[in-house]
């Protein structure tokens, strides 16, 4: 039996699947919100390269709760679950969801484009946290972990709202990082640039792929700030940037 949980947003995308299996390999309890029709429960946890997780066996997969964490009682569902096994106290909050869309410069985009990439990007990630905040009190600290991404450190043309939102959601975490640190909770932001996953390949089929990250290797950074053998670290802003 697990003996404490993870909650993981955006935990089926290219990313998130990667996450998911990390912890379920480490014994962690790991409950996944997926908005209604999403399709996360049909079946296993499946990531390239990695042997399916297998239906018989229960323990080894994800539990799914339908949740649209834009909305605050949404976000707020998906948390209770996730904090609902006493004997697996929620412990850890992993903030994957998120978005990208490319525009024009910022005399081009229009402000409702701008307004999209704080809504995807920054809304889930505060709405999730500030939820899960009393229960890793409660249960003693724990760890979030928010992704921001290398543009909000070093953007690029016709990324403004994306740079944007994402430097948002490292101010975010650093904000949380300060304000808990005295009641156990940790918070700590990775920083990835381009995520090897198949929509980014079909997306950029003439890059490098050699360069770009796979998930697996960002998912066992977001596992180690979220475990206790990172206990002494929060507020970091970590780069997983690869040869990129």
């Amino acid at each position: 039996m697990a003996e404490r949980t993870v909650l993981v947003t955006g935990g089926t995308g290219g990313l998130g699947g990667a996450v998911t299996v990390a912890f379920l390999k480490a014994g962690w309890r790991v409950v996944v919100p997926e908005r209604e029709g999403g399709g996360a429960a049909a079946g296993p946890v499946r990531l390239r390269g990695e042997p399916s997780l297998g239906a018989p066996d229960a323990a080894r997969r994800p539990e799914v709760v339908a949740a649209d964490l834009l909305d605050p009682a949404g976000a707020a569902r998906a948390v209770a679950v996730a904090a609902a096994e006493p004997a697996a106290p929620l412990r850890a909050v992993v903030n994957l969801v998120g978005g990208y869309a490319s525009g024009g410069l910022v005399h081009e985009t229009p402000i409702e484009e701008f307004d999209r990439m704080l809504r995807i990007n920054l809304r889930p990630t505060y709405l999730v946290t500030q939820a899960a905040l009393p229960h890793l009190v409660a249960a003693g600290g724990g760890a979030v972990v928010c992704v921001s991404a290398r543009a909000a450190v070093a953007p690029f043309p016709g990324a403004a709202g994306y740079a944007t939102a994402k430097a948002a959601v490292q101010a975010f975490a650093n904000a949380v990082a300060v304000e808990y640190r005295q009641r156990g909770v940790r918070c700590n932001t990775v920083l990835p640039s381009v995520i090897d996953t198949p929509a980014n390949r079909a997306a950029q089929p003439d890059a490098d792929h050699r360069r770009w990250v796979p998930p697996a290797e960002i998912a066992a950074v977001i596992r180690f700030l979220a475990s206790d053998e990172s206990a002494p670290t929060s507020g970091a802003s970590v780069p997983v940037y690869g040869r990129a």
